[in-house]
């Protein structure tokens, strides 16, 4: 059996962890990326001979953010992350 090397998740299941991971139970709850620019000269040709201006954008920080409805993007806190032993 080949070995892993990769997991993906939906950004729903990145919003579900981080959550939990801040133990937060209340609020409508999306993923935030904060992302930089840079720029230079690039080529794909080993002696370098045609090159072309490219922009860089690295992802700087990942976190959460409060969204005004859940979405896509966003978890209900107290949906997936509720108070231990609080009865619905």
């Amino acid at each position: 059996m080949a070995e892993v090397k990769t997991y993906t998740f939906k950004h729903k299941e990145v919003v579900e962890a981080l959550v939990k991971k801040q133990d937060l139970h209340e609020g409508i709850w999306g993923i935030y990326i904060e992302f930089g620019i840079s720029a230079g000269n690039v080529s794909n040709q080993p002696d370098q001979a045609d090159m072309t201006p490219a922009a860089i954008i690295p992802v700087l920080k990942i976190g959460l953010q409060r969204f005004d409805k859940e979405n896509n993007l966003s978890v209900d806190a107290a949906e997936v992350n509720p108070v231990k032993g609080k009865i619905k």
